[in-house]
């Protein structure tokens, strides 16, 4: 496992450089320019982009129980394909993940069938606050708590649960913010105006903003009143923005952001062409929020990228507005969303890797991943920057076959992923034999 990656265009810590990069076993061993090595299977990269590896700080892989939608060997390979290299995949699953033992069993998964880098969440619920206190900050990425709509006994709605939560957790507490009672209440009043049939338009004006706002507020009110190391995850309001600060150094900050892929490139309007195929929780909404969201993106208010990756089968998505479940198969294009935000001059190539790898590294505290440097994991991406592609069924890696992508056309191509130094991907092949690593966290 000696890769040595020459004539790249480097694009690390805010600059690129053109030079080589010398990967020795599961590390960056050398970059410099001119290198060579007899032992070194070589990569020209003439013309191409290296990147740090995407760090995907939320996805749902449904293993165990909701394997009929996915499970973690399949969308590690469509993670793989689109350039991330390192997932947090969250608890949401059959049984939940509320135990120690059971978070165990799941890195016990990620083991044997991921082929990237992995971490669990441990989940929250209003009966496991002991488990809570007692996770290990070294090897588990965070705490999750759902602060509204959720599956099976994960909401979290006694306030007395939550300020111990936020008072008492060892590590990082990722939320899901959106207010319970205020759904409910949308919820009702769309059934008395329609009946069951209710529109998916209707969805951003259900889980409005008013609803994302009053349970972030309550975030971080309780993050600052404890002190608490807080991420809040899927930000889709303009409204909220302002709950966020932006005048101080990332490594600085108690109280961080993330924002998605979905909700910066649909906005309501897209209803109309992609129905419940982009019902999402929180809920795609208005243009103005939309653009409001990639200016906070880019003035740091919002700290990293991520997807929510949380697929659904066909058949479930095709049902009527209450039926169909929220979320949708995103982890294969994260970063060819980005990467066309920047051929469109909206946003660089340095601050895409900023808030996909650099930032969520910094975020999480993890240990040698997230940048291009010397002693580092070797999780690279290449890009050429002047392949097209459109994204069609039979190019999918996901289990549930398909995407909310589907006729896109991208103007760049992933040709190369590397994780822990193990060539994974190669001009449209996923390359078996090697799985991922469990991240380990500086804290």
């Amino acid at each position: 496992m000696r890769y040595l990656i020459k004539n790249a265009k480097i694009v690390n810590e805010g600059s690129i450089t053109e030079g080589d990069v010398l990967i020795n076993d599961q590390i960056i061993q050398q970059i410099g320019s001119n290198l060579s090595d007899d032992k070194a299977t070589v990569i020209n990269a003439k013309g191409k982009y290296l990147l740090p590896g995407v760090i995907d700080d939320q996805v749902h892989f449904r293993e165990p129980g909701l394997t009929h939608k996915a499970n973690i060997y399949t969308e590690s390979r469509a993670a793989v394909a689109g350039g991330v290299t390192s997932f947090m995949e969250m608890p949401n699953v059959k049984p939940a993940t509320l135990t120690i033992d059971l978070l165990e069993e799941k890195y016990k998964m990620g083991e044997e069938n991921s082929l990237a880098n992995y971490s669990f969440y441990l989940g929250a619920s209003n009966e496991n606050l002991d488990v809570v206190k007692s996770v290990n900050p070294k090897n588990v990425c965070g705490v999750k708590v759902f602060m509204g709509s959720s599956t099976g006994n994960m909401l979290v709605d006694d306030r007395e649960v939550l300020e111990g939560i936020f008072q008492s957790s060892p590590i990082l507490v990722a939320t899901h913010c959106e207010d319970e009672a205020t759904i409910r209440a949308n919820s009702a009043k769309a059934k008395e105006q329609y009946g069951e049939d209710v529109p998916i338009a209707q969805h951003p004006v259900i889980r409005n903003e008013e609803a994302c706002y009053k349970s972030s507020s309550l975030a971080v009110e309780l993050a600052k009143k404890y002190n608490t190391r807080l991420h809040i995850l899927h930000i889709s309001t303009e409204k909220e923005i302002e709950l966020f600060d932006n005048n101080k150094p990332l490594e600085e900050k108690r109280i961080t952001a993330e924002v998605c892929v979905h909700h910066l490139w649909f906005n309501e309007a897209d209803y109309d062409k992609k129905g419940t195929y982009i019902k999402w929780n929180p809920a795609v909404k208005s243009k103005t929020d939309q653009d409001a969201l990639f200016e906070a993106l880019l003035d740091d208010h919002f700290d990293v990228i991520a997807t929510d990756h949380a697929p659904h089968t066909i058949e479930e998505k095709e049902n009527k507005y209450f039926d169909a479940p929220s979320g949708g198969p995103l982890v294969q294009h994260p970063l060819y969303v980005m990467l066309e935000f920047w051929k469109k001059g909206r946003i660089s190539i340095e601050r895409v890797v900023e808030k996909m790898s650099h930032a969520v590294a910094v975020c999480f505290e993890i240990e040698k991943r997230g940048y291009i440097k010397e002693g580092y994991f070797a999780d690279l991406v290449l890009v050429d920057p002047n392949q097209s592609h459109e994204v069609t069924k039979d190019k999918l890696l996901y289990k549930c076959g398909w995407s909310p992508f589907e006729g896109t056309t991208f103007s760049n191509l992933i040709t190369h992923t590397f994780i822990s130094g193990h060539l994974s991907y190669e001009n449209g092949k996923i390359i078996e034999g090697k799985h991922g690593m469990r991240l380990t966290f500086e804290r």
